[in-house]
C-alpha cells in the first residue's frame, strides 16, 4: 500500500515538474519572440541609415527619452538601453522615427551621479573614450532606473571576462559657456566661431585650434583638432615615448597594428556636424519639453531571459 502511494507520489512530482518545464519553455520561447520583434522595431525607427542591432544573445532592457548636452544646448533623443550597449538618436516622430543613431558598447562607458543644478536637474555624467557628455531625465526614479539598469548590465558583462576601457574623453565645455576663447581670451563673433580642443574640452577659436593630433583612445589614427597647448603637450608625450621604445629596441611604431580600425566609428559624425553649426543663442534645459515624452520603459524585470 506504501508503495502503490509512494509511486502515485512521485508520478504526481514528475507532472508537476514536466508541466513547469513546459511553462518554462513557453515563456522563454515567448520572450524571446517579444525581444526579436522589440529589437526590430528599434531598427525599423532609424530607417535604412541605422545599424542592424539584432546580434545572437542581445536583449533589449529598457528605452526612454532624455536630455542630451550637446554643444548647442540640450537636445532631446531616444535612448535605447540593450544588455551590451547603449544605442541613442535624435527624434524625428516621437516613438517612431529617428536618425543619427549612435552605439556605444556598455563596457566603454563610466557613469558619475550629480546633483541638481538651477537650470539642470536629475543630470549625471556619461563618460566612454571617445566622447564623454551631460545627460537629464524627467524626475529622479528615472534617472535612477537608468543608471542603475546600466551598471547592472555593466557587471554582467564584466563577470563574464569584459573589461572596462582606462581612459575615457573629456567633457566639453559648452558653447555658452564662454564668450571668448579659453586660450587667447579674443571674443567670439559670426568671423571668429567657437571650436573644441578634442584633448581639454575647451572652447577655442580657429587660431588656437589649428593644429590636429592623434588621440588614441578616440581614434587609433584620425588627426583631430587640439588646441595649441595641447598639441605642444602630446607632441612631448611622443617624443619622449619614441624615445623610450627605440631604447628598449622594439622597432618602429608604425609596425603597431590597431583592432580599433574595425570598430564603429560612433562620434566622428556627430562632432564633425556640431563643429559646422552656426552660432545660436544659449539653451536652458526645459522641463516643459520633457513633460511631454514618455517615461523610462523598462521592459523585462528580470533583466535578463528567463531562468531555466
Amino acid at each position: 500500500m506504501s508503495t502503490s502511494n509512494s509511486h502515485r507520489e512521485l508520478s504526481a512530482e514528475r507532472r508537476q515538474q514536466l508541466t513547469t518545464n513546459k511553462d518554462t519553455m513557453e515563456e522563454q520561447l515567448m520572450f524571446a519572440q517579444n525581444n526579436r520583434e522589440r529589437i526590430q522595431a528599434v531598427e525599423n525607427s532609424f530607417g535604412p541609415s541605422g545599424k542592424a542591432l539584432s546580434q545572437p544573445g542581445r536583449v533589449l532592457i529598457g528605452e526612454g527619452r532624455l536630455m542630451k548636452l550637446s554643444r548647442r544646448g540640450p537636445q532631446p533623443k531616444a535612448f535605447f538601453l540593450f544588455n551590451d550597449v547603449l544605442v541613442y538618436g535624435s527624434i524625428i516622430l516621437n516613438g517612431r522615427w529617428n536618425k543619427k543613431q549612435q552605439v556605444i558598447p556598455l563596457e566603454y562607458i563610466q557613469l558619475e551621479d550629480l546633483e541638481d543644478s538651477t537650470e539642470m536637474r536629475n543630470q549625471w555624467l556619461l563618460r566612454t573614450p571617445r566622447k564623454s557628455f551631460y545627460m537629464a531625465a524627467v524626475s529622479y526614479e528615472e534617472k535612477r532606473a537608468w543608471i542603475e539598469h546600466i551598471e547592472e548590465c555593466q557587471s554582467r558583462l564584466h563577470s563574464a571576462g569584459s573589461r572596462p576601457r582606462p581612459d575615457f574623453a573629456v567633457t566639453w565645455i559648452p558653447d555658452q559657456a564662454s564668450a571668448v576663447c579659453m586660450r587667447c581670451s579674443n571674443s567670439f563673433s559670426v568671423a571668429h566661431r567657437r571650436h573644441h580642443c578634442r584633448k581639454c574640452g575647451f572652447v577655442v577659436c580657429g587660431a588656437c585650434s589649428k593644429k590636429r593630433a592623434v588621440i588614441e583612445h578616440i581614434h587609433p589614427t584620425k588627426l583631430l583638432r587640439v588646441c595649441n597647448m595641447c598639441h605642444s603637450s602630446l607632441s612631448t608625450t611622443k617624443h619622449r615615448a619614441e624615445i623610450k621604445e627605440e631604447s628598449r629596441g622594439r622597432g618602429s611604431s608604425t609596425d603597431k597594428i590597431c583592432s580599433d580600425e574595425d570598430e564603429v566609428d560612433w562620434c566622428n559624425e556627430e562632432e564633425e556636424a556640431e563643429e559646422q553649426l552656426e552660432e545660436h543663442d544659449p539653451s536652458r534645459w526645459m522641463d516643459s519639453l520633457m513633460d511631454c515624452w514618455s517615461t523610462y520603459v523598462h521592459l523585462k524585470p528580470e533583466h535578463v531571459r528567463p531562468l531555466t
